[in-house]
């Protein structure tokens, strides 16, 4: 395992300007929100659709089948972390990035385009996971490679501000899937939202990734020649003989971070409405509002990381997370005030900024340029697949058994391993691989 002491070889064949630096974070930061919100809108039209793809008379069962298939999604994620990262750190991240856009824009359409069981039978659902599976893979290639791209244009002292508008736009995207949601269920009855309504978010998503596609192809690539001609260059096996340590530590903030934040994003939509019985419109209120408030706290708790140190950071999420959950979420499901749910969910959200506003940054900055979307992507995908994609099946799993409670104690315990990790990681601001590299 080596030690970062200078500049590794990420640098941008030219110095970019403050204008093209703000230009890269943002076209980088408009596929991601494409991306991710190709991959909520699954989450947020479940609801509706599940009938259609998985019938059944116990509408828990529908949902548990469809959260089956969501979490399948995310097994691919580290087959595309893996596949997308040594793209990215072999042939550079601009390429990287284009590639997984356009396989999120099919995944979609055909979702936005498939008949259902009664016309099909089994074939439906069966597609309907083929087609998940691809954005899985896709989505599992972006994280890595965009955490990569935003952490190398960013300018020095100013990363954690910078790197945060990744989770801006990651959340955005969940933002825009659940406003578009709300909008249709205003607009059209439920009735008409599960015949046909929910197809609707998913032709969007379809739609917006031909304007990212045109945005990512004008980005400065900054994977050099030299790093991507070395040896190891996107290499798994030099991965894990090299940098075990950086790769187990991504492990175990990911583990606790994914599955908090899908526990009080996609999964908490479903929790108000099955466990505390708000009503549906009432519960996407809520939700929506939540997660614009999150997303505009990414960039200040971005800038608190700058300040105090992403290890500092990383120590307050998982400590704090660790003795707010269960209280939280046992509060929550027995909330029947919405403001009062906005208030409780809100104090959950800022917890989890503190870890999502660095996550793509703090992770790499453990991995040298030659295999860091490799190391990021990948690991962040493995350990994602396990506990992020698995939040709502688990969740629900507990519930069907009649022992729901289990799941907060579940997540609390998942985010006191990320303390413990935090605990024994080195201090980016004393030899984090990024450090020192001359991006002025």
């Amino acid at each position: 395992m080596t030690t970062p002491t200078t500049a590794d070889a990420a640098l941008p064949r030219a110095p970019l300007s403050d204008g093209q630096r703000v230009f890269a974070i943002f076209a980088a930061s408009s596929g991601n929100l494409v991306e991710w919100y190709d991959f909520y809108v699954y989450a947020f039209t479940a609801i509706y659709f599940a009938p259609a793809f998985f019938p059944a008379d116990d509408p828990t069962i529908q949902l548990l089948n469809s959260a089956a298939v969501f979490a399948i999604g995310f097994l691919m994620r580290p087959i595309g972390g893996w596949v997308f990262g040594r793209i990215a750190d072999r042939y550079g991240r601009r390429r990287s990035m284009i590639i997984s856009v356009l396989m999120m824009c099919m995944g979609s359409l055909v979702i936005a385009c498939l008949p259902t069981y009664a016309t099909i039978g089994a074939l439906a659902p069966l597609l309907l996971l083929l087609a998940r599976m691809a954005q899985g893979l896709s989505v599992g290639g972006e994280y890595g490679t965009s955490a990569t791209y935003m952490s190398e244009v960013a300018k020095a002292g100013r990363r954690g501000f910078f790197g945060s508008f990744q989770y801006v736009t990651l959340i955005g995207g969940q933002l825009l899937a659940s406003l578009v949601i709300l909008i249709l269920a205003l607009v059209l009855s439920t009735e008409e939202m599960r015949a046909w309504g929910w197809r609707i978010p998913f032709f969007i998503g379809a739609a917006t990734a031909v304007i990212a596609l045109f945005l990512r192809r004008t980005l400065e690539e900054t994977l050099t020649d030299q790093a991507r001609k070395r040896e190891e260059a996107g290499s798994l096996l030099a991965l894990l003989r090299r940098h075990p340590r950086a790769f187990i530590t991504v492990l175990g903030f990911t583990a606790g971070g994914s599955l908090i934040f899908y526990t009080f994003t996609t999964y908490m939509q479903k929790y108000l409405i099955n466990t505390a019985h708000m009503e549906t419109r009432s519960a996407n209120i809520v939700m929506t509002s939540a997660l614009f408030v999150y997303m505009c706290l990414q960039p200040p708790f971005g800038a608190l990381s700058d300040r105090i140190g992403r290890r500092n950071s990383m120590l307050l999420f998982g400590g704090l997370a660790t003795v707010v959950t269960v209280p939280l979420l046992t509060a929550l499901g027995s909330v029947s005030n919405p403001w009062t749910a906005f208030v409780l969910i809100m104090i959950a959200l800022a917890v989890i900024s503190l870890y999502t506003s660095i996550s793509g940054l703090v992770k790499a900055e453990l991995f040298p340029a030659e295999v860091r979307a490799l190391g990021v992507g990948f690991a962040y995908a493995l350990a994602n697949a396990v506990f992020g994609g698995s939040a709502e099946y688990v969740a629900l799993l507990f519930k069907s058994v009649g022992a729901e409670a289990w799941f907060f104690w579940y997540v609390s315990i998942m985010c006191a391993i990320a303390f413990v990790v935090a605990v024994v990681m080195r201090d980016s601001r004393k030899g984090g691989y990024l450090q020192g590299e001359h991006v002025d």
